[in-house]
Formats: structure tokens, C-alpha cells, sequence
């Protein structure tokens, strides 16, 4: 049987990338039904483009900037309540797909179709991984642990980025939506984890998207420039809350490594470490308290 896909990208005034992006998916192989853009409130710009595309997109403008996190949050209840599509497929406004990225994701479906979410093997521009969206494996793998770059057969994971990630209209009805209050950083790992827990989550490495940052490096608060240093108060805040849903085992290790880490940035030698110490301090101080409300969607395809 046939299944119906909606796409949802998230923007904030990146237009020259958003506009590739659209045309990526516009492209693919299998087409989407809907193709669902979350305007973050950016520029007008970005808001006259968008517009400009009349009904080949369903366009979804906020009023401010709720991140990531609440964009998809906004963007995955319009797919619940306004469509009737089967799977939801969700990207960032630099995620460029390739034209089978989808039909991939929906052949590996057929074959495995109890799943919760599906994740696309994310490289960057000069085709090696992105080190932003490494994709974490329930089983170790051979070496230092990482899914290797030339894996190809399919691996459950234990969690996965919304940089090209497909889910499951059931899955999102039991567990409901990303955690607007997130702001940044996590909600995808937390969603992720949440949807894991009811149904295994697969990496698909024959799914291939190009994620077109600026720069492939992962996220460090030790070596990050000054103007992104207090987004890390997203990280550590976001990271004490969704370490702390997991079972036991898991829930030990991940604190232990976080308390870790603030004793890395006590004695090492980094520039303006007493700012970076604030934040992550800040972070882990505000996660203990941290409890965010999880929202559910109405299921449309139950109307």
C-alpha cells in the first residue's frame, strides 16, 4: 500500500539555503503530499518568498522565534491536525535531500514496518558524516564505537537528529509532540528517546542528505566562539531533563558525564572559562527544576 508523506522544514532567515532545500524536496523521486514550512518569524524577505509559492506549500508563519524546538513542535501538529498523511518527514532549513532520500526512507518502511522514526545518514558538503548529527547505535560498533562512514546495512538506534527523520502518525499520537520549551538544542534527542520507548527507531544509510552548515564540527562549549557560548545554557539544561527519562543504567552514565564535564571546564585551560563555567552551571542548575509540559496533537486521520 501506498503511504503519504508530509514534509515539514523549519526556517529562520536563511532564504538562499531554504530555497534549495524546497527544491531538493519539490525533486524527489516519490513526491510529498505536503510540503509544510515553519517560518520561525524571519525577515520579510523570507516571509514574501514563502508567499510567493501560493498553494505548493502549506506555509506556516509564526509570530516570534520559538527555535527548533518549536518549530517542529508547531510544524509536526499542523501534519496531525491538517493532514491526513502517514508519516511525517522533518529537516532543517540547511538539510539538502537527495532525490531518492525519500524513496529510500520509504522502501526501508515496507521492508521493516514496525518502527517509530526512520533517520536519513546526514553528511556534510565534502561527503563525510556531519559531526552534528552522528547517528547513535542501541548496539556498540567495532573501533571507538561510532556507526562507521561506509555502513550500509540498516542499524536500530537509540536516538536521532530532525535533520531528515521520518515518523510514524501513530507513533506521534501516543507519545505527542516535541517540547516547544526546549528553545534549542535536545528536543530531537528527547523526541527521539521518547518515540524509542514505544517502538524502535532505525538508521537507514541508503537514505543520504547533505547538511550544508558552515563548518563541519560538532558542538563543544569548550572551543565555541563567544556569540554562541550562552545558547550552551539550552544544551545543559535540556540534557539534565532528557537524561534523566531514561532507565536506570543509562540515566547514571549520562549524569555521571555531565557532572563530569563541569569538572573538565573547572581545570581547563580555555578562553574566558569563567563565562563558559557560569553557563554551564546555569544550564545544569535550571535542569534540575526543568519540567517542561508534553503536548498532543488531535489525530485528523481519526475524524
Amino acid at each position: 500500500m501506498t503511504k503519504s508523506v508530509s514534509a515539514v522544514v523549519v526556517t529562520y532567515n536563511r532564504l538562499e539555503l531554504l530555497k534549495e532545500v524546497i527544491e531538493s524536496i519539490k525533486s524527489q523521486t516519490v513526491p510529498v503530499s505536503h510540503l509544510i514550512v515553519v517560518d520561525n518569524a524571519s525577515n520579510h524577505d523570507t516571509k514574501d518568498y514563502l508567499e510567493s509559492l501560493g498553494n505548493s506549500i502549506d506555509y506556516l508563519r509564526l509570530e516570534e522565534n520559538l527555535g527548533g524546538a518549536g518549530g517542529f513542535n508547531h510544524g509536526i501538529r499542523y501534519f496531525m491536525e491538517e493532514t491526513k498523511d502517514d508519516f511525517v518527514w522533518v529537516m532543517d532549513d540547511d538539510t539538502v535531500t537527495h532525490p531518492d532520500t525519500l524513496e529510500q526512507l520509504l522502501s526501508y518502511a515496507d521492508d521493516q514496518p514496525n518502527f517509530s522514526f526512520l533517520a536519513s545518514d546526514v553528511r556534510w558538503i565534502d561527503g563525510h558524516r556531519s559531526k552534528m548529527n552522528l547517528p547513535s547505535a542501541v548496539e556498540k560498533q567495532p573501533g571507538d564505537g561510532e556507526v562507521p562512514e561506509d555502513q550500509v546495512e540498516p542499524l536500530e538506534l537509540k536516538n536521532a537528529s530532525f535533520v531528515s527523520l521520518m515518523i510514524k502518525r501513530e507513533i506521534i499520537e501516543k507519545i505527542g509532540l516535541p517540547i516547544t520549551d526546549f528553545f534549542i538544542w535536545g528536543d530531537d534527542i528527547e523526541y527521539t528517546e521518547r518515540a524509542a520507548r514505544v517502538a524502535p527507531g532505525y538508521f537507514v544509510p541508503a537514505s543520504k542528505v547533505t547538511h550544508k552548515m558552515a563548518s563541519n564540527v560538532g558542538s563543544s562549549l569548550m572551543d565555541d566562539g563567544p556569540n554562541r557560548t550562552p545558547r550552551y545554557f539550552y544544551s545543559y539544561r535540556n540534557r539534565y531533563y532528557y537524561v534523566n527519562q531514561r532507565e536506570f543504567l543509562p540515566r547514571l552514565k549520562g549524569m555521571v558525564k555531565l557532572h563530569l564535564e563541569l569538572w573538565q571546564m573547572r581545570f581547563a585551560k580555555t578562553e574566558r572559562k569563567d563565562e563558559k563555567l557560569a553557563v554551564l552551571k546555569k544550564g545544569l542548575k535550571a535542569g534540575r527544576s526543568f519540567r517542561p509540559d508534553v503536548e498532543f496533537a488531535k489525530n485528523n486521520k481519526d475524524i
